[in-house]
């Protein structure tokens, strides 16, 4: 856990609280200077990791979950232009399995050293009459900071500015209650790999995104996939007109639609397909930003446009 240590962290794990200074944050980021700490914004993510619980514990691989658990949180704090700053874990089961809680814990640590995000606490919890033996659920809390002249709220996203998905690690921690009826047993085994493939943590390249690009507007990819996380965050008076085909779809959505029969509108209502993130900027730094995205070693593609309407999703 030392491991994720960072500017503002005080003290040492262990107490009834994490504690952390803002000033040294800012200070660090050379924020303070510039007179920007008057307007600090504090940003919190709550979340899980769903069902993809009980398709790991099936195969009995759980080193991803801890990634995941931290994903799911510092993904949505940056949507709004914040740093995340520092997270918390809750994990609770029947009876404490140390093999599966340490693999879970390097997974955490892995997560919060990648999102430059401090883990400053947690809780375990032993509830044999809640959970059977086996049994467990993990939740993650994180809490990040932007300057309030530099938050994205989508407000500012315009008709005729351009849609950059970035590349996702599969499905992420969403839509695995319908993986798990559509495959057998067998199938979940076979394809174990990229099924619990941990999430892409997108922290360090929007930030890099957000200091050489004018961004207008940021949507986490996850549950109710494009129609809902990318319409969230569509001003009045705009909809969005997007590209199938515009970006390589992993083979392991193709797999489970076979598998499963399920419609072509089922499968990107439901799943990522491929996109984690959406990036919505001008036209004019369309080009700019997929550089800078590249240059972050993230794959990325422009995928669609924002016209006129009312909120909705459409297709090319």
């Amino acid at each position: 856990m030392r491991l994720t240590r960072r500017p503002g962290q005080v003290g040492a794990i262990g107490g009834f609280g994490g504690v952390f200074d803002p000033r040294l944050a800012y200070r660090q980021a050379g924020a303070a200077r510039r007179g920007a700490s008057a307007d600090l914004l504090l940003v919190s993510s709550t979340d899980g990791v769903g069902t993809k619980l009980a398709l790991a514990r099936r195969i009995g691989r759980y080193d991803g979950l801890g990634v995941d658990l931290v994903a799911m949180n510092v993904n949505d704090v940056v949507c709004t232009g914040a740093e995340p700053w520092f997270f918390l874990d809750y994990l609770a089961t029947g009876r404490i399995d140390q093999a599966i809680l340490i693999a879970i814990m390097r997974g955490v640590v892995r997560g919060c050293c990648e999102a430059r995000c401090a883990l400053v606490g947690g809780e375990t919890a032993e509830m044999p009459l809640v959970y059977r033996r086996g049994e467990f659920d993990l939740a993650g809390f994180c809490v990040g900071a932007v300057s309030r002249r530099r938050m994205i709220t989508g407000a500012a996203i315009r008709p005729g500015d351009a849609a950059i998905g970035l590349a996702s690690t599969g499905f992420h921690a969403n839509g695995y209650t319908l993986i798990q009826r559509v495959l057998s047993p067998a199938q979940q085994r076979q394809w174990a790999a990229p099924l619990l493939a941990p999430t892409k943590i997108y922290v360090a390249p929007i930030l890099a995104l957000l200091k050489r690009a004018p961004v207008h507007g940021i949507a986490h990819i996850t549950g109710g996939a494009f129609q809902e996380k990318l319409g969230r965050i569509l001003p009045a008076g705009t909809a969005a007109r997007l590209a199938r085909g515009s970006w390589p779809v992993p083979a392991i959505f193709r797999r489970v639609q076979r598998a499963g029969g399920l419609a072509e509108d089922e499968m990107y209502r439901t799943f990522n397909m491929g996109i984690g993130m959406i990036v919505v900027v001008p036209p004019t730094a369309a080009a700019r930003t997929l550089g800078v995205l590249h240059g972050q070693r993230v794959a990325a593609w422009r995928i669609g446009t924002i016209e006129k309407g009312r909120g909705k999703i459409s297709w090319a």
